[in-house]
């Protein structure tokens, strides 16, 4: 039997690799920046892609809150002179009676017409006036 010897072979497995090629030379212009390689850089992308998407949004659903506001608007006028002219409250208490999911609506009240006018900032504005027998009527809209 022969003897087992764990040496290397007299040849390497790899040849030995040649020096390679300096770096490039740097332009002036560039010298002191970080390289990018094609990285998009911070979060400014990503805002100015939020904001698009927020703004097609809200000119998609526009038209709906500017009807949700006006029907809004309207109820709150027509239940605030109700409560004010027929059943004789104050105003305040008169908020009370809105429905959930109605605390943009606002209530003012002239005595001189009796008229109650619903409204939710920079969207719509109604009016209701008391009629007598027939109750609050709601103003047509302008």
């Amino acid at each position: 039997m022969a003897p087992v010897t764990n040496t290397n072979p007299p040849e390497t497995a790899t040849p030995d690799r040649q020096p390679s090629a300096p770096p490039p030379e740097v332009p002036p212009h560039l010298r002191g920046r970080k390289r990018r390689d094609g990285k998009s850089g911070g979060s400014l992308p990503w805002a100015i892609g939020f904001g698009v998407l927020l703004a097609i949004f809200l000119v998609w659903k526009f038209p709906a809150f500017k009807a949700q506001a006006e029907l809004g608007s309207a109820y709150a006028a027509r239940v605030g002179c109700s409560c004010r002219y027929v059943q004789g409250r104050n105003l305040e208490s008169c908020q009370t009676d809105f429905e959930p999911g109605m605390e943009m609506v606002s209530l003012s009240d002239d005595p001189a017409t009796k008229t109650v006018t619903g409204s939710v900032p920079l969207l719509a504005s109604r009016s209701a006036r008391f009629a007598g027998a027939s109750g609050c009527l709601i103003n047509p809209s302008d």
